[in-house]
């Protein structure tokens, strides 16, 4: 008996050597730091967004519609704008946007958990796994309390164990909510841009909206694409602005579609 409980404790020390202690505390002061860093760094990008939601009837054929592909890009001034290039008539039959859908679009889908909002948020470790072979932490996050007015996320991320960025989140939008509202579950990735940072690229949805009297079937998919820095043509000098001449960056097209896009 004495030498099995020998060999286990001596076994189990392998293990343990093996496999590094997780300290969640300590990941997720780190990878908020990394989403402060990352939050930052994409206010100097411009992007093409697409988005496209679709009503589905019971026999799962599309019915109304509703697409705007906007750019995201930089005015002369060298403020951040949205300038929309694509916007056909809406076509939706059953569901009305509201407010805190175009909220949900621009903070919680392309969901980021800094070092200022994660005071916010319970945030708990789940254990390790997978997402697309990266090797992840997964935590769920759910807001402490909900202020009057905000918008928050709820579900789970997944955070890579290497870089300390978020790869992935999967949960919905909550917060400023009448009974006649709902909103869908989606899921978000994200892929590495030049080299550094995990830009969100990919958001998809399909669920049921359930509403007080009648339910409704969706599908959503926004694209985050074409990610490229912004350099800006003003020099600044002590006195005036000087601008050397150079054209103004050119407004980016759409590439193939990410490869985390589901059939």
């Amino acid at each position: 008996m004495r030498h099995l409980l020998f060999c286990a404790f001596v076994a189990a020390g392998f293990a343990s050597a093996a496999e590094p202690i997780v300290n969640p505390d300590d990941i997720i002061r780190k990878f908020s730091a990394k989403e402060s860093e990352f939050q930052k760094a994409r206010e100097n990008y411009t992007y093409r967004q697409t988005v496209k939601l679709t009503e589905v009837d019971a026999n799962g054929n599309p019915e109304g519609k509703w697409e705007l592909v906007s750019d995201i890009v930089f005015g002369p001034d060298g403020k951040r704008t949205e300038k929309v290039v694509y916007a056909p008539v809406i076509s939706l039959k059953h569901i009305l946007l509201t407010p805190q859908d175009e909220q949900d679009l621009r903070n919680v889908q392309p969901f980021v958990l800094n070092s200022k909002d994660i005071t916010k948020y319970d945030v708990r470790y789940l254990g390790k796994s997978k997402v697309d072979e990266v090797p992840c932490y997964q935590f769920s996050v759910k807001p402490k309390t909900m202020v009057k007015g905000q918008r928050y996320f709820e579900g789970e991320i997944w955070v890579d164990d290497r870089d300390l960025q978020i790869v992935k989140s999967y949960g919905k939008g909550v917060g400023i909510q009448s009974k006649n509202d709902a909103f869908p579950k989606f899921e978000t990735y994200r892929e590495q841009i030049d080299g550094k940072y995990w830009f969100p690229t990919y958001t998809h949805a399909d669920d049921v909206l359930r509403f007080p009297e009648y339910s409704q079937h969706i599908t959503m998919t926004v694209k985050y694409q074409d990610y490229k820095q912004f350099k800006s043509d003003v020099n600044i000098t002590f006195g005036d602005e000087v601008k050397d001449g150079s054209k103004p960056t050119t407004p980016p097209t759409a590439p193939p579609t990410p490869p985390h896009e589901k059939p």
